[in-house]
């Protein structure tokens, strides 16, 4: 099978992915050997690596760059079958990445790509490199074919995830002059879920900056003064007490699903002992603390940054009126918002197409069912969601991401890759 024209089926697609798996390997391994570290958040040099390999089997793309360092790389397939459809299916997957800060006490260089035990190696394979790469292939797969298909799909390979999509997802969805071909009707993204799960949602952010001020002094003069630190502690423990705070505006379907005992097992499952129960409640981190200047001083000052993560239905204003609450009593103490990185909860329906055609490839294909629970973290998907276009996740596992000797299951990735292009295929009217 070498022609566009050439009728294939799923079971043909199979075998093809199949014949190519080495190849396939190959790809991530080159994409994870060319950093692309957010921040600083250059991803040229990944953007360029899969504009190439797209060329390799005839297939155009074009760069829109809103920040010269970040550009998105995006493609369009027109299916040309006879049985014609309007559909747009969009694969969306980012290049960027968390940075690597402490490279000494990794096993093996963070950017090796090693294929070690049955596991790919190295900083971004997780998240989400492999994703984007099962992504990058299986629109490689289904462009061959494409004069079966019916409807577009639409590449979209992006930068600026990590650190929000100003001038990734969001410039294309927002800003972009193609940005209705840039939604899409439907979204299949491979983010890092764990083979197990579809993300349909995912929890809202709330990130804050704290600060402290007192008059401060010497050290042993406590009793003039509390310190900036101190009361920066006590504020802490009010703010960690948020994590018992609940929505009056949470849906009750919803709550009902989310407290399924084997939706609540596949959530624990894949993100360990309790992730079900954060699933339905903010959660408080408290990532950064700075203050004092010396030992013997008392601090005049501190600042905390908090992040604070919202359950679906739980709105950003019923925790910040809350924090006003805890804080009446603490005159030194204010606080500011950072817009830019919060952003509330949203989630797709559980009941949808796409999600009935991941679940049914893969339990074709020999794994369990996957079911539809919500993300902790945030993905580009909520750009999608805030448009009303429905945008659903199924990718690797979620362990190591953004860890020390990250590594992701050869076998997942190839299995994501055959999910995603039956998946694309079926929704997009190829033959069974």
């Amino acid at each position: 099978m070498s022609k566009a024209t050439e009728m294939c089926t799923k079971q043909d697609l199979l075998r093809l992915l199949e014949s190519d798996q080495d190849a396939h390997l190959d790809f991530l391994q080159a994409l994870v050997r060319t950093p692309s570290s957010n921040p600083p958040g250059d991803t040229r040099d990944a953007v360029k690596l899969v504009e190439q390999h797209l060329r390799k089997y005839g297939i155009g793309s074009r760069i829109i760059a809103p920040h010269t360092e970040a550009p998105n790389l995006v493609s369009v397939i027109d299916g040309a079958s006879e049985h014609h459809s309007s559909r747009r299916l969009v694969l969306n997957g980012h290049v960027d990445c968390f940075p690597v800060v402490d490279a000494d006490q990794w096993q093996r260089d963070p950017y090796s790509g090693d294929i070690l035990d049955g596991f790919i190696h190295g900083r971004s394979v997780v998240d989400m490199k492999a994703g984007t790469a099962a992504s990058i292939i299986a629109y490689t797969c289904i462009h061959r074919f494409r004069s079966q298909l019916a409807g577009q799909c639409v590449l979209e390979v992006v930068s600026d995830e990590e650190t929000g999509g100003k001038y990734g997802t969001r410039y294309l969805l927002e800003d972009d002059e193609g940005k209705e071909t840039w939604k899409g009707d439907c979204v299949l993204n491979a983010e890092p879920c764990g083979l197990g799960s579809i993300r349909f949602g995912e929890k809202g952010t709330l990130r804050m900056t704290f600060t402290v001020t007192t008059q401060g002094g010497h050290g042993a003069y406590v009793h003039r003064d509390e310190g900036a630190i101190r009361i920066a502690a006590r504020m802490i423990d009010r703010l960690v007490g948020l994590e018992t705070l609940k929505s009056e505006a949470q849906d009750v379907d919803l709550d009902r699903y989310l407290q399924r005992q084997d939706v609540r097992a596949v959530a624990d499952n894949i993100m360990g002992e309790g992730a079900a129960d954060s699933m339905l409640r903010p959660t408080v981190n408290v990532g950064i603390i700075s203050g004092g200047a010396k030992v013997n001083m008392i601090p005049s000052s501190c600042s905390v940054e908090v992040d604070i993560r919202l359950p679906i239905g739980l709105e950003a204003e019923t925790v910040l009126s809350r924090i006003d609450e805890l804080l009446c009593d603490i005159p030194e103490a204010s606080y500011t918002v950072q817009a830019a990185a919060s952003n509330p909860a949203v989630h797709s329906p559980i009941k949808h197409e796409l999600v009935d055609l991941i679940q049914r490839n893969a339990e074709t294909i020999g794994r369990s069912k996957p079911l539809p629970i919500v993300s902790l973290g945030a993905t580009d998907c909520k750009h999608f969601r805030y448009h009303d276009v429905p945008a659903y996740s199924y990718g690797p596992s979620p362990d190591t991401q953004a860890g020390r000797d990250e590594r992701v299951s050869a076998e997942d990735f190839l299995h994501t890759i055959r999910v995603h292009t039956l998946t694309a295929w079926d929704y997009l009217g190829g033959a069974p």
